[in-house]
This record gives structure tokens, sequence and C-alpha cells, in this order.
């Protein structure tokens, strides 16, 4: 794919791991990437990059030091899954990444696609790469008009992949051009087709059915939940509580609530002090803080107000906090 190549040599954006071949450094970004846009992670990345600079420093680090520099990029198996296998290199391989996509493959939180982003990018090795992005692209090039969730399409898709990748020596440059594509030029919706590179190759173009391809699947049903937030206040200190191990956001620190420990009887017809919507995957999420002046004994963490900002706090309580109110000894959050 010259065409491809060059389009990219001349059009890539400048992104700060692009400027790097050290694997750690790529796998970071890249686990980072998932499920989140580049402009939201370029922060996140260069903040964790100057905490923690090396596998060794992720893997002895304090796990509420990782989620505290993770705090709002959502998902946080990724954050435990990299500190899990930054202590497997540190135990297996003597702290130096490894070098082979099996290796490379079993270590946690690294599928198929996260292993050839990683080989082809930090080793140039002929890994192929499927992401959305992608699927996007080789459908529209080949007219591939079937559910690229189908088994069948998938394995179609990673054959496809394997054979570009094989077909250059610039391993690195072509599977970030077709992420590259993907993300600036052939969106899912309205694609800059005028401005593609491999146009000419299309099928979905020549066939007009750009809007028909990939396949759309049908979304899950969204769910709603409603949990109780109880602000319990002792002087200048907020009670805390940690989730627990099995919960979703497991490790962070929140406000005591009805969803991870027994609800707190609330006086009657009692008005919330504050709510919050939240959206977590197939969730929409209403939190409603009420106070509690006399609550049955909780075990937690009361925290002064210097505190709460160098905690891992779920975004959804952060919210929260900035809108309860200062007075009684409760302390104003900040971003």
């Amino acid at each position: 794919m010259p065409r491809l190549l060059s389009w990219y040599g001349a059009q890539a954006r400048d992104l700060p791991w692009r400027h790097t071949r050290d694997p750690y450094a790529i796998w970071i970004s890249e686990i980072m990437l998932q499920q989140t846009q580049v402009a939201t992670v370029i922060p996140y990345w260069e903040r964790w990059m100057r905490a923690l600079p090396t596998v060794s420093h992720l893997a002895r680090a304090k796990p509420e030091r990782v989620l505290k520099l993770w705090e709002g990029l959502g998902y946080y198996s990724r954050a435990r899954n990299l500190q899990a296998a930054a202590r497997k290199i540190l135990n297996d391989y003597q702290g130096q990444f490894p070098t082979t996509p099996e290796a490379i493959r079993t270590l946690p939180g690294i599928g198929r696609y996260t292993t050839g982003a990683i080989s082809s990018i930090a080793f140039n090795l002929p890994e192929p790469i499927v992401d959305g992005n992608v699927i996007r692209i080789l459908t529209r090039l080949f007219g591939q008009r079937e559910n690229p969730k189908t088994k069948a399409l998938q394995n179609e898709l990673w054959s496809l992949a394997d054979t570009l990748v094989r077909s250059t020596k610039d391993c690195a440059a072509l599977n970030q051009a077709l992420m590259e594509l993907g993300a600036t030029v052939c969106h899912p919706r309205s694609p800059n087709c005028p401005d593609c590179p491999v146009k000419r190759s299309c099928t979905a173009r020549k066939e007009k059915a750009i809007h028909l391809i990939p396949a759309a699947s049908i979304r899950p049903r969204t769910e709603a939940r409603r949990i109780e937030v109880y602000w319990i206040t002792r002087g200048n200190r907020i009670l805390l509580q940690q989730r627990p191990k099995g919960f979703h956001n497991a490790g962070f620190w929140e406000l005591p609530n009805n969803e991870t420990s027994p609800g707190i009887p609330l006086p009657p017809q009692s008005e919330p002090l504050a709510t919050v919507r939240h959206t977590i995957t197939k969730y929409r999420i209403q939190l409603l803080a009420y106070a509690v002046d006399k609550p049955r004994a909780l075990k937690g963490r009361w925290c002064q107000r210097d505190e709460l900002e160098s905690l891992p706090i779920t975004a959804s309580h952060r919210k929260l906090l900035r809108q309860l109110p200062v007075s009684n000894g409760a302390a104003q959050i900040t971003a």
C-alpha cells in the first residue's frame, strides 16, 4: 500500500508516543487509547510517563497511586492489568519488556490487537491489528457487508490485515497508517472520501454503499440505576469508603452508598442535597446524595479537605462532591 504509507508520512498527527520505540511507552498508550479519544489520552499518557517512566516503576508503585493516575479514563481493570503485567515482566523477564508476540500475548490485559500493535510499532514485526478503525477500513475496501462481529468475518479480516502487514518492510508505519486513516478520514459517518489515499481501491465507494458498511450491530438495551449516596461529615472531615473487590471500579474511594453497603434509613420526606447522572457502558446511573446526621457505625476513611485530591475517587462521586454544600465543615472539591 504505497499510497497509504506516503499519505501517512505526510499527514500523520504528531502524537507524543510516536516519538519513541520504547515498548513500555507504546504499551501504555495503546491500553489508554482503548475506548478513549486521543485528545483525552495525551495528558494522561504524559503524566503517567513522568510518574512511572519504566516497567519497574509501575511494578513497584502503590496500587492506589496507579489508580489515581488512571482516574477519569474509566474501565479501571485496564490499570490493574497494567500493574499485574508489569510485575510479571519484572519477575519473569528481569524487567525487560518481552520482544516476541508469543511472550507479549501472555501478559495480563493484552489481547491479539494489543499484541499486534506493540509488536509492529515497537519491534517492526509483521503482526496484524484489527480494531474498530481497521474493521471499518477493511470492510469498506473489500465490500464486506456482513456483520463484522461474526466469527467468520472476524477471521477473514484478521487474515486480510495479516496479508497487508506482511506486504511491507515498514510494519510499524503500515499499522499506524491504518489506524490513522480510520481516525481522521474514514469516519463511521460522513467519511472524507476525496482525501482518502486508497479511494480508488474502495469497493464500498464504487458501489455507493459506504453508509451501509460496516453493517451496524444491535446495541444492547440501556439499564437505569438509582443509587442513594450518604453525605456524612464529622467536623471538617468527610467519610469515604473504598469500593470492594467484585464491584466495578474496585479499589476507588467514594461516598458511602446503598450499592456497595446496606442502605441507611433516611429522614421522612428527605430531599437530596445534589443529584448527578452518569453513564457507564449500558448503565444510566442517577446518584442522589442525602445528608445523614446520625448514621449507624460505618467503616471507612475520614478525610480532610486536602486529602481528597490525592485519592483515586470514582468519576461519578467526584462530580457529586463538586455539587455538595461547603457549609457545616464540608470540604470544597476541585476538578
